[in-house]
C-alpha cells in the first residue's frame, strides 16, 4: 500500500510550544507586532509607487499620513497595535491568520518585487527599504502574553471589515462585517488587541511599554506612537488642554504627540550629507555615553555584501571604564540583538555602534552567527573600513591622530598580532611616543638607509630608568616609550616583518655597544668589583667586564641582553596565568656589570682598590636597574651611613 499526504498538528499540541519557546525573550512579541504593522504600511507605500492605488482613493484627496498606534489601557488589560497600511479582508485572515508560519510577506513579494517592477520609479525611500517580516510565526509571539488576540481589519480593495478572535487554546472565530462581538473596521488598515494574561501584568505598564519600543522599534521605517489610557473622560474635551495664555489671551494648543521612533536613523543616510555633531548625537542617543567618541566609520557597503552601520572608537578615560563595547545588530532598522561579538573580530570588540545586515534573517542566532561565511565577510569589511579610517586620519589630521593613539594602541598592536590583514594595512601608521613626547613611525626614527641593522631604543619604564635613557641621550640617541607588555611583544613582529632597514629593538638597559677593554689593570678592576658585588650579595652568574661608555658620567651600569631580558618578560606573563609554572627563575638570567673606565671615579679605584667604594658603586647600579630586596637595602644604608661617617 502507497500513501502520501502532509504532517497534520492539532493546534491544542502546538499552541503550548509556541506560547513557552518561540521566543527566548517574551518582550519580542511586541517587535513582531509592530513589523507587521510595518509591513502592511511599506506595502501600501509600494503599491501606490507602482500605481496601483491612487494616494487619494485612500485618503480623501489628500497624501496620507501612514503611521503605527500603539495603545495600552491598563484597566481593561489590553495592548492595541494599529495601522493604516493594507490591511486584510476574510480570505486573507483566514489564509496569513489562521495557518501558521505561512507568511503573507513572500505572497507580496513574489506578487509585486518581480523583474518587470523593479525598474519602476519608488517614490518613498521607506518603500524600497523592503519588507521586514518574511516569517508567519510572528503574529503568534502575542500568545505568550495573551490569553486572547483579537484582530480588526479592513482591505484598502475595499468589502466588508474583518473580526478575528483566538483564545489561548487556538480555538477562534471570524466575522466579515458588523458583529455583536466588535464594531465593524470602516476604515483601511489593521487593529490587533492583545488581552494580557495575569502572568505577564508587568506589561501594562507605560514605562515597560515604552522601554520595550525603544529597545526593539526605536528606528522602525514607519512612524510609531504610544499612548497610556487614563481613563474614559465624562465629557467631550475641550478643543484646547490648560495651559499658558498666548499673548492675545488665548489657551496655547498643546504639543503634537512625537514619534518614539526616528524612522531615517543616521545610518540609513549618505555619509557626505551627515554632520560630526550629528554623529556625536546619535551615539550619546544610542549608547547613553556622554564623553565624546574618539572617531567613528560610517559604512555603507552596496555589492557585494549590501549593509549598513556606523561604528565608533569610545574614550577610555581611565583604567577602571570597561573595555567591552557593544554592537547593535538590526535588520532593516529592526533591532535583532545587543552585543554581537560574532561580527566584530576580537580586537575590536571595545567598539560601539550599530550594524544593518539585510542579508541575514531576522530571528538570527548564535550558532547561525558563528558559521556564517556572509557574517565573516562582514567582519573582514568592517577590518578594511577600521585600517582605511586609520589611515586617513594618519594622512589628513596627524595630530588629532596622534592625540587619541594612547587611547587605541593596546587594540590596534592586538589587532596585528591576531591578523596579519590587519597588520598589512595599518603598519606603516604605527607610531612610537619617545621621552620628549614626540610621535614618529619607525621609518620616520631610522630614516631609508637600509644598508644595515638599525637599533630603536626604548624603555618600558622612564622613571625606573632613567640612568639609561640620559646615558643614551647623551649620546644623541631618541628612545622611544614601550610601557605596555603588548607594546613589548608587539616589536617582536616587527622585528620579523621589517626588511629595508632590518630593525631591532633594544631596551636601554640592555647590552652596551661600546668597546670592551681587555688591558692587564682592568683585569685587576674586574677582580675588585667581583670581591665587592659578591660582599653585597650578587649572584655568582653575575659577568663584569671593563668598557669605554660614550657616557663618562656613568661609573658603572647593570645589563641584561635583549634576548634574555625578553625571555624573562615572557615567563613572567606565563607564570602570570599558570601559578604552577615554575619557570626559570630570574636569578639564573645572567646579568652583566659594566665599568665605565672612562669614568672619573673608576679611574681613581683602579689606583687606590676601595672594595667599600667598589660594592658602593655596585649598589648605586643596582638600584638603576631595580628595586632592592630587603637585605640588599639594608645592607645599602650600612654603606651609606659608614661612607659618611668617613668623610666627616
Amino acid at each position: 500500500m502507497f500513501e502520501q499526504g502532509g504532517i497534520s498538528v492539532e493546534t491544542k499540541h502546538i499552541f503550548p510550544i509556541i506560547k513557552k519557546w518561540l521566543y527566548s525573550d517574551k518582550e519580542i512579541f511586541l517587535r513582531e507586532l509592530v513589523s507587521n504593522s510595518c509591513d502592511a504600511v511599506t506595502k501600501m507605500k509600494r503599491l501606490i509607487s507602482l500605481g496601483e492605488v491612487r494616494s487619494e482613493d485612500i485618503a480623501d484627496g489628500a497624501p496620507p499620513q501612514f503611521k503605527i498606534e500603539v495603545g495600552l489601557d491598563a484597566e481593561a488589560k489590553t495592548l492595541k497595535i494599529s495601522d493604516n497600511g493594507i490591511g486584510m479582508n476574510a480570505e486573507e485572515v483566514k489564509k496569513y491568520i489562521t495557518q501558521i508560519a505561512l507568511s503573507g510577506a513572500l505572497d507580496f513579494i513574489e506578487k509585486y518585487e518581480t523583474p518587470e517592477n523593479s525598474d519602476k520609479e519608488v517614490k518613498d525611500d521607506t518603500a524600497k527599504n523592503g519588507i521586514i517580516g518574511h516569517f508567519g510565526l510572528g503574529f503568534y509571539s502575542s500568545f505568550m502574553v495573551s490569553d486572547r488576540v483579537d484582530i480588526r481589519s479592513r482591505s484598502y480593495a475595499g468589502g466588508p471589515g474583518v473580526f478575528w478572535t483566538c483564545d489561548e487554546e487556538g480555538n477562534f472565530e471570524l466575522y466579515e462585517g458588523d458583529c455583536e462581538r466588535a464594531p465593524e473596521k470602516t476604515d483601511m488598515g489593521t487593529e490587533v488587541t492583545l488581552h494580557i494574561n495575569d502572568e505577564n501584568k508587568e506589561l501594562l505598564s507605560e514605562y515597560k511599554i515604552k522601554d520595550i519600543l525603544q529597545k526593539y522599534c526605536a528606528f522602525m521605517p514607519v512612524e510609531i506612537y504610544f499612548a497610556a489610557a487614563q481613563g474614559a473622560p465624562e465629557e467631550e474635551p475641550e478643543e484646547f488642554e490648560e495651559g499658558e495664555d498666548g499673548e492675545d489671551g488665548e489657551k496655547k494648543a498643546p504639543e503634537p504627540p512625537k514619534p518614539v521612533n526616528e524612522t531615517e536613523p543616521l545610518w540609513t543616510k549618505n555619509p557626505s550629507s551627515c554632520e560630526k555633531d550629528e554623529y556625536s548625537e546619535f551615539y550619546r542617543k544610542v549608547f547613553r555615553d556622554f564623553k565624546e567618541p574618539l572617531f567613528y566609520i560610517h559604512i555603507n557597503a552596496d555589492y557585494p555584501l549590501n549593509f549598513k552601520g556606523i561604528l565608533y572608537f569610545p574614550k577610555i578615560n581611565t583604567q577602571f571604564d570597561s573595555l567591552d563595547g557593544e554592537v547593535k545588530l538590526y535588520y532593516n532598522q529592526v533591532f535583532v540583538a545587543d552585543n554581537i561579538k560574532e561580527v566584530i573580530p576580537e580586537y575590536l570588540l571595545m567598539l560601539k555602534g550599530v550594524i544593518d545586515c539585510p542579508e541575514l534573517p531576522l530571528n538570527v542566532s548564535r550558532s547561525y552567527l558563528q558559521s556564517s561565511g556572509y557574517v565573516s565577510k562582514i567582519s573582514a569589511h568592517i577590518v578594511k573600513k577600521v585600517g582605511d579610517k586609520l589611515s586617513s586620519l594618519f594622512n589628513t589630521a596627524r595630530e588629532e591622530y596622534e592625540g587619541f593613539w594612547q587611547d587605541i594602541k593596546t587594540f590596534i598592536l592586538y589587532g596585528c598580532l591576531r591578523d596579519q590583514k590587519f597588520y598589512d594595512r595599518v603598519k606603516d601608521i604605527i607610531i612610537y611616543k619617545n621621552t620628549d613626547g614626540a610621535y614618529k613611525t619607525a621609518a620616520e626614527y631610522t630614516g631609508t638607509d637600509a644598508s644595515e641593522t638599525i637599533n630603536v631604543y626604548y624603555t618600558n619604564n622612564p622613571s625606573a630608568q632613567a640612568v639609561y635613557v640620559g646615558m643614551h641621550r647623551r649620546a644623541g640617541r631618541e628612545v622611544v616609550i614601550l610601557e605596555n607588555i603588548i607594546e613589548t611583544q608587539f616589536i617582536g613582529l616587527v622585528e620579523v616583518k621589517s626588511d629595508k632597514p632590518k630593525l631591532k629593538f633594544v631596551r636601554v638597559d640592555s647590552d652596551v655597544d661600546d668597546a670592551k677593554n681587555e688591558s692587564a689593570e682592568n683585569g685587576e678592576l674586574i677582580e675588585l668589583f667581583k670581591e665587592a658585588a659578591k660582599e653585597a650579595g650578587a649572584k655568582e652568574t653575575l659577568k663584569i667586564e671593563v668598557s669605554e661608555l660614550a657616557d663618562d658620567k656613568i661609573p658603572a651600569l647593570l645589563t641584561l641582553s635583549e634576548q634574555s631580558r625578553r625571555m624573562a618578560d615572557m615567563m613572567k606573563q606565563y607564570r602570570m596565568f599558570d601559578a604552577n609554572m615554575a619557570g626559570l627563575p630570574d636569578s639564573d638570567y645572567e646579568e652583566t656589570l659594566v665599568i665605565n673606565s672612562k669614568n672619573a671615579l673608576i679611574q681613581k679605584l683602579a689606583k687606590t682598590k676601595n672594595q667599600a667604594a667598589a660594592k658602593y658603586i655596585y649598589m648605586l647600579s643596582l638600584i638603576s636597574k631595580r628595586e632592592l630586596t630587603a637585605a640588599e637595602l639594608e645592607g645599602f644604608i650600612d654603606s651609606s651611613i659608614d661612607l659618611c661617617d668617613k668623610s666627616v
